[in-house]
């Protein structure tokens, strides 16, 4: 949408809040006011300044501040689409399964973040046997990657941390079921 030639200037009244509360009667009805000691944006609505910034009740989760959760948090396990070569979407999810309907390489995934972790359950098909390589960004104990079960219908699991945008610190555990 082009600008448009005439243009009215909008013009911000702005001091502390305590200032421009007591100043109410000199706010025109839906002018935006800035309190500069609060660094926030007001608008006049009837005899109050009402904030024009949304705020979260105190019950919601942020990303900004450490918590405590009260109750059992989830995460979905996501399924990943088989194929000769498997590369995990880690912005996807955290907890992925994948069933092997022949040998495979779970490649480097993409959308790595340093400190992400969660868990991917790896199982057989109905034949079995079938063998999973790694991608150079999966670190497991002692440089070698774990020899999955091989039983029909068998549930490994591999347990993952992001150590960095390289660096996938991996242990499996084997023969679930």
């Amino acid at each position: 949408m082009p600008t448009p030639a005439s243009r009215t200037p909008v013009r911000v009244a702005r001091g502390t809040y305590s200032n421009l509360n007591s100043s109410l009667s000199d706010l025109q009805e839906g002018e935006i006011v800035y309190a500069t000691d609060q660094d926030k944006l007001y608008v006049k609505e009837g005899s109050a300044l009402v904030s024009t910034q949304a705020s979260l009740p105190a019950t919601n989760a942020v990303t900004d501040a450490a918590q405590t959760f009260t109750a059992a948090q989830r995460g979905t396990i996501t399924t990943l689409t088989d194929g000769a070569t498997v590369t995990p979407d880690f912005a996807a999810s955290n907890n992925y399964v994948l069933t092997l309907a022949g040998n495979r390489t779970l490649a480097n995934p993409t959308n790595l973040t340093a400190g992400q972790s969660g868990s991917i359950f790896l199982v057989q098909d109905g034949t079995g046997s079938r063998t999973l390589a790694f991608g150079t960004y999966w670190d497991f104990v002692g440089a070698v990657a774990p020899t999955l079960s091989t039983a029909a219908s068998a549930v490994d699991r591999i347990d993952y941390v992001v150590r960095s945008a390289t660096s996938i610190h991996a242990v499996a555990t084997l023969a679930y079921s």
